[in-house]
């Protein structure tokens, strides 16, 4: 489609979503004349923006209006005309710092992250954790709470940390507690997160013998903390940003955050650098005259999760593409980097 787009085709084109990024208003012929760096008849160029607005790239929202990029206009923009504007050291810094000087488990790097993304766009700021599958359990503890209370306290090999408090019916002896710590700790240590199936955990509720009435609510408690850690983990955060926004349609933005999840297949695919969704081209989503960018993150080589900036189709692409970029590669290297410690 290239080919069909003479160098001043692509000059109004790239012209005109500029200015409307900018602005949010219809471009004209006359505004393109006066901003373009060489002589050009409003005439031609009337012509050349009716035939762009024939190939799809631009629309005319009201009859003598100017024109608008469709999202047809937006995609070639971004992949062809798009100033690539690297990104600034000051930015640079702000993610190294950030994340660097805040708790380097993966969990608080990922929040740490998408609060930047909201500092920083504005938007409304979407992540999704892969499944640990392929994480191994690094330690276990029993820890007395209480009267009656013990929590519970399970950590990955990806540096995940789940806990959770078990009431029971009657205090355990230091005894019990001392057997039980062994007991996890011999059986458990370094297997597999996706390991702990029902079957596995009714095989060593056999093999705690006379203490398994007793540790049993024990032993179930780590199974309920393994389910919790084999989820993927979705969150919508800053979604006031987007009832904020006059771009955006109050009724189509009720409707999404109803049913916001319907996100969650989009984000839980193997995503490979960049991907822009528009509005309404999704079956996952849907909000009128609205753009997502969701990139991937990583850990030793495999797909960990995704970060999504959910914003107004007016976004300033040329600035939010290269920072999310960064900063996801941020994440995946240290991500990547505790993984290999803890590992070693």
């Amino acid at each position: 489609m290239v080919k069909a787009l003479d160098t001043r085709k692509l000059d109004i084109l790239k012209l005109v979503v500029d200015r409307y990024i900018r602005t949010g208003e219809p471009v004209g012929s006359k505004t393109v004349s006066e901003a373009l760096s060489y002589a050009v008849s409003p005439a031609t160029i009337r012509n050349d923006m009716a035939a762009l607005e024939r190939l799809g790239y631009l629309e005319q929202p009201h009859t003598s209006a100017g024109r608008i990029p469709s999202y047809r206009g937006y995609r070639f923009y971004i992949a062809n005309l798009m100033p690539r504007r690297p990104l600034s050291e000051y930015d640079r810094k702000n993610i190294e710092d950030t994340l660097l000087n805040g708790d380097l488990n993966p969990r608080t790097l990922i929040e740490n992250a998408v609060n930047l993304l909201a500092q920083v766009t504005g938007c409304a700021i979407v992540s999704a954790s892969s499944k640990v599958d392929f994480s191994t359990i690094t330690r276990l503890d029993v820890i007395p709470a209480g009267r009656r209370l013990y929590a519970l306290l399970l950590i990955t090999s990806s540096g995940a940390v789940e806990n959770r408090v078990c009431r029971l019916d009657f205090e355990l002896s230091n005894e019990q507690i001392s057997f039980f710590v062994n007991f996890i700790r011999q059986n458990l240590t370094g297997m597999r997160i996706d390991e702990l199936t029902n079957q596995k955990m009714l095989e060593l509720g056999v093999a705690l013998g006379p203490y398994g009435a007793a540790l049993a609510p024990l032993l179930y408690g780590i199974y309920d903390i393994a389910g919790k850690l084999r989820q993927q983990r979705f969150e919508l955060r800053n979604e006031s940003a987007l009832l904020a926004r006059a771009d955006f349609q109050a009724e189509s933005i009720k409707d999404f955050l109803q049913v916001r999840q319907q996100l969650e297949p989009l984000l839980g695919r193997g995503i490979s650098g960049i991907q822009i969704v528009f509005g309404d081209e999704s079956e996952e989503f849907k909000v009128a005259n609205s753009s997502l960018i969701v990139t991937g993150y990583s850990r030793a080589g495999k797909r960990a999760g995704s970060l999504g900036v959910i914003g107004p189709l007016r976004l300033d692409y040329s600035r939010i593409i290269p920072y999310i970029e960064y900063l996801s590669d941020t994440v995946s290297r240290l991500i990547t980097e505790q993984y290999d410690e803890r590992k070693d």
